[in-house]
């Protein structure tokens, strides 16, 4: 049975500018691969609310999961909550478990819980609440849309308090070979390999560095045996 599938989705002008480097796809990347969720497609979308509501009903409507990061604090362009009631045709107002959430993190802190941060308790009709550990403003899950924030330490956490309650499928197994040639001289015997094994995905990625190049052949699979069989057959034809 194929594993579940994922898309991300990164939501912020921020990232589009490259004032900030977004690191959030690769650390889910790497979380839904242990979990065996194939994670399929990856976007990056501006803080436009046609565009973001277009981007999560295709990717709600093609995966199984699709995880967003960004745009859900306190300001005026946090627009993703808003974004994601529309895309499902849910109303949104400030939920009382998500007030009272708030409303104890900032009563310990000894700061004020005014209308922006009250802003972070606003969740659609019929959503989920996301566990936030580091500053307790939740995500929610609406369908099968999980939306997390965009500060790397709190999307981790985030992705740490979903994953245990998803349906997960067989880990995804990886190995590297590398090997000092061009890529012309490797893609002949990388190619014989891949065909046969057309259950597994090889790769190449080159790398030069200190005057020396070549490239990691990289086989990926869920069977462990075909795996170790096919690096196998990579290693002998570049012995």
């Amino acid at each position: 049975m194929p594993n579940p599938t994922a898309a991300m989705l990164v939501i912020g002008d921020e990232i589009l500018s490259g004032r900030t480097r977004d690191s959030n796809t690769n650390h889910l990347a790497k979380s839904l691969t242990a979990a065996g969720i194939d994670l399929k497609e990856a976007r990056v979308v501006g803080d436009e609310k046609a565009t973001i509501i277009a981007a999560v009903q295709a990717l709600a409507k093609a995966y199984d999961n699709v995880f967003t990061s960004g745009g859900i604090g306190p300001t005026h362009d946090d627009i993703t909550a808003d974004c994601i009631a529309a895309a499902f045709g849910r109303s949104i107002d400030v939920r009382e478990d998500a007030r009272a959430i708030l409303a104890a993190h900032y009563d310990k802190a000894g700061t004020e819980l005014n209308a922006a941060r009250l802003r972070m308790a606003r969740i659609p009709d019929g959503a989920a609440l996301i566990d936030n550990p580091v500053s307790a403003a939740p995500g929610f899950t609406l369908d099968n849309v999980h939306v997390m924030a965009g500060v790397p330490a709190v999307f981790e956490a985030m992705v740490a308090s979903i994953l245990p309650t998803l349906t997960g499928g067989d880990p995804l197994i990886s190995d590297t070979l590398r090997v000092e040639r061009g890529e012309g001289d490797l893609a002949g015997p990388l190619g014989v390999v891949a065909e046969r094994y057309p259950l597994l995905s090889l790769g190449s990625y080159p790398f030069q560095k200190d005057g020396i190049y070549g490239a990691n052949l990289v086989v990926r699979g869920q069977d462990a045996g075909m795996v170790e069989a096919a690096m196998a057959d990579l290693r002998a034809s570049f012995a």
